[in-house]
């Protein structure tokens, strides 16, 4: 564990939110991850899981990492020799995360089990992130240097789906990033409860950035989860005069541009679904109970210029107005209950 130079010997930092652990094994050793495993239990404990792995060839099993936990998301500064392991099982805190490694020197190799993918080999000066279940395999070559960010999946995985995104780690974004990476890793134990949220929202906003650019709007699978996203984003905001393609655009961290295309790629608009549900919110207002709204309110409180707006919008929907389409509705819905 990193010592906090204010704190009194033998005690721990003042917020534990960095470690190190550094354990060195010869490869020859018959117990090699017994060893491994009871150095570090004693440099770190469960503070970090130890990996599932081995080592590659007869050199010594070497591995140094500085961990940094920022809220929900961890940054690791990796010193590894050549290893091979996984990050699936009981090693859970990768399980259901994005992980975005930058490979300053060797190199990683990725593979998934049940040859779902193909494999996947990022070299020194090249950046990957992927959505890490169970079932991936990783090899380390030797002498091997990398950042590890592993960061909760909800906000991220809408923007890879099921496929890697990898890039050059000189580009743009990414050397923003790890600018920002580089001031805040000194000070992180000094921050207080609310500046560590704080941080970790810009961490991951500037981690949308990266893979905001080098995702490609026309592909299929990209187009299916951000156009999902985009929806979820909308159903929650209809409410909203404002909403609209440049705000749902901004806050899924891509353009304007490559949204329309996405939606378009699903035959679909960004506008036109907005106004569907917007439809349904306020016809289903018509005929909630006990309190029912009248056409003009649910209009006003579902984004609508005025019940006009809303009368034309279900006559092209439905072919009624919207009182008459309450009506029979609620003439169904009694039918069903029965007597």
């Amino acid at each position: 564990m990193s010592p906090d130079p204010r704190t009194p010997p033998g005690a721990p930092p003042r917020a534990g939110r960095t470690f190190l652990v550094d354990v060195s094994v010869a490869g020859r050793a018959p117990d090699a991850f017994d060893l491994l495993r009871r150095g570090w239990d004693e440099q770190v404990g469960e503070a970090i899981p130890i990996p599932p792995s081995r080592p590659a060839d007869d050199g010594d099993y070497r591995i140094r990492i500085r961990h940094h936990k920022i809220a929900d998301a961890v940054v690791e500064d990796i010193y590894s020799e050549a290893i091979t392991g996984g990050t699936g099982g009981v090693f859970n805190h990768l399980n259901d995360r994005v992980v975005l490694h930058v490979v300053q020197q060797g190199g990683w190799h990725f593979t998934r089990s049940q040859n779902r993918g193909s494999p996947l080999t990022v070299p020194a000066g090249r950046f990957v992130a992927r959505y890490n279940d169970p079932s991936w395999e990783f090899g380390i070559g030797p002498r091997t240097g990398s950042q590890v960010l592993i960061l909760p999946a909800g906000e991220l995985r809408p923007l890879l789906g099921d496929r890697p995104v990898d890039g050059p780690a000189d580009a743009p974004a990414l050397r923003l990033l790890t600018a920002y990476l580089d001031h805040l890793r000194p000070v992180l134990d000094e921050l207080s409860p609310g500046a560590v949220h704080a941080a970790r929202a810009a961490l991951l906003e500037l981690v949308k950035g990266v893979l905001a650019d080098r995702i490609d709007g026309d592909e299929p699978q990209f187009a299916r989860a951000l156009t999902d996203a985009a929806r979820r984003l909308a159903d929650d905001r209809l409410a909203d005069p404002g909403l609209g393609p440049q705000t749902l655009a901004g806050e899924l961290n891509v353009s304007v541009r490559t949204l329309h295309r996405a939606f378009a790629a699903q035959g679909d608009s960004v506008m036109a679904y907005v106004r569907r549900r917007r439809l349904d919110r306020a016809l289903g207002d018509l005929t909630a109970s006990p309190v029912r709204l009248s056409v003009s309110e649910a209009a006003a409180r579902w984004g609508f210029f005025d019940s006009s707006h809303l009368i034309r919008a279900c006559r092209r929907q439905y072919g009624q107005t919207p009182a008459a389409y309450a009506r029979t509705l609620r003439a169904g819905n009694e039918e069903q209950a029965g007597p």
